[in-house]
């Protein structure tokens, strides 16, 4: 990690999650090894926070250009960071394909059910009734469906080596994170094939609440619809 500050809302656990990765990045001794890659949303700034190379990629394209250099330079960990507006909307076919086909990257996709940096906006995994800004009463699975269960989904795909979802809502919960990541980097170095961990996290602005019940909403909201485990681990993961 840089000493620089970080950006993000007070109470959001984005900080954290990117402070486990940081972690396990030192633990496993492969920092000059990495190279992050960061769409569009409030994990970009992550070029900021990890002494590693870094690149950008389009929103919703972190995995067709984790792709693109973990094929040209296979000796790297190549790994994105994306938010589930990206990720699970304007990056679906980009996250699907690639893990299709087995891509050597480990994807970390932080869900907290809104468009964080863009205006709070309903996301691909907004609970029912959850407000939002465009779902100002509630979403309606009538109208809008139903959130989408992302790892649920990659779960099933011959390519997905590891998949998981955690949370970081309590400190027993963050450790579990870090496991899961660290895991999902071994996966990688194991050449298995993809890897994904679903990180459950908060957004305290958009939410409208104060941090502690922020918290609180995620663990009584959240964890019932995207229920916590390892989804997928392949022979010898």
């Amino acid at each position: 990690m840089t000493d620089k500050p970080m950006h993000f809302c007070p109470g959001c656990t984005h900080g954290v999650i990117q402070r486990l990765v940081g972690e396990v990045i030192d633990e496993l001794g492969i920092q000059e090894e990495t190279i992050a890659v960061g769409p569009v949303g409030c994990a970009v700034f992550c070029y900021d926070y990890w002494d590693v190379d870094f690149h950008q990629a389009s929103h919703g394209r972190a995995p067709a250009v984790a792709t693109g250099i973990k094929r040209v330079h296979p000796d790297k960990v190549v790994f994105s960071l994306q938010g589930d507006g990206d990720i699970a909307a304007i990056g679906t076919a980009e996250i699907i394909h690639a893990a299709a086909r087995g891509e050597k990257i480990t994807c970390l996709f932080v869900n907290n059910s809104i468009y964080g940096m863009t205006g709070g906006q309903m996301a691909p995994t907004t609970i029912v009734s959850q407000k939002t800004t465009t779902s100002p009463w509630g979403r309606d699975s009538g109208q809008a469906g139903y959130p989408v269960k992302l790892t649920e989904m990659l779960a099933i795909l011959d390519g997905t080596a590891y998949c998981a979802r955690v949370s970081v809502h309590n400190p027993a919960h963050i450790l579990n994170a870090k496991k899961a990541i660290r895991k999902a980097f071994e996966v990688q170095l194991n050449k298995k094939g993809f890897s994904l961990v679903e990180i459950l996290s908060t957004c305290p602005t958009n939410w409208g609440l104060p941090p502690l019940e922020a918290v609180k909403w995620l663990e009584d909201n959240m964890l019932s619809y995207f229920p916590l485990g390892e989804y997928k681990a392949a022979a010898g993961v």
